[in-house]
């Protein structure tokens, strides 16, 4: 997932920096929304993923702090391994809808329907 984040934002950076007059701005921009939809979803699932995560481990830890046994030793050192990668993913996942966002707002000064102030958008 993070290669298609990544590969689709470079696809819209290259689109943004173009100076082709053939683009489609309306199209490109219906086909941003849905990725922006897709991408946020899965943010979405990786938030609740993630929580769940830290609250078993957090469970766990706490569980640990009365009955210290090595095995309960290895499932926290297993939870932290599964842990910190998901934070990194949801946290990877999360800045690239933010800049997904921004993109979207160029795209609409590209097909001239810029973003006036707070709330409104030039038609």
């Amino acid at each position: 997932m993070a290669d298609r984040v990544r590969q689709y934002m470079a696809y819209v950076e290259k689109l943004l920096a173009s100076d082709e007059q053939e683009i489609d701005w309306e199209e490109e921009m219906e086909k941003h929304l849905v990725q922006i939809r897709f991408f946020a979803h899965e943010r979405l699932i990786h938030l609740i993923v993630t929580v769940t995560f830290a609250i078993m481990t957090m469970m766990v830890f706490l569980y640990a702090m009365d009955h210290f046994s090595w095995q309960v030793l290895a499932l926290i050192a297993a939870l932290m391994v599964l842990l910190i990668p998901y934070i990194r993913h949801y946290f990877l996942l999360e800045n690239s809808v933010q800049d997904m966002y921004e993109q979207y707002d160029k795209m609409r000064g590209k097909a001239g329907r810029a973003f006036l102030r707070e709330g409104t958008y030039k038609r």
